[in-house]
């Protein structure tokens, strides 16, 4: 599983990164995380405001932090996806 946290390098940006670790950490994925700060880059995706969570090429959340259970459960249907 492939997992990008979109956006500047912002304190929500930084929340959004760690809340996904322990959420990858909690469930026992074996998830690959990258932070994707390049402008360029990140306006590939749809998304107006960061932070922007992509799982596997698939935007699943912009603009705010999701709580743990919330990134919990997009792991969960992201993984059921395939």
């Amino acid at each position: 599983m492939k997992i990008k946290i979109l956006g500047p390098g912002c304190a929500r940006c930084h929340q959004l990164e760690k809340t996904v670790k322990e959420a990858v950490e909690e469930m026992g994925i074996d998830a690959e995380i990258e932070e994707v700060r390049d402008l360029k880059k990140i306006m590939e995706y749809p998304i107006l405001t960061t932070p922007g969570l992509v799982i596997d090429e698939k935007v699943v959340c912009s603009g705010r932090v999701p709580g743990k259970t919330e990134v919990v459960g997009l792991l969960t249907a992201a993984r059921t996806d395939h």
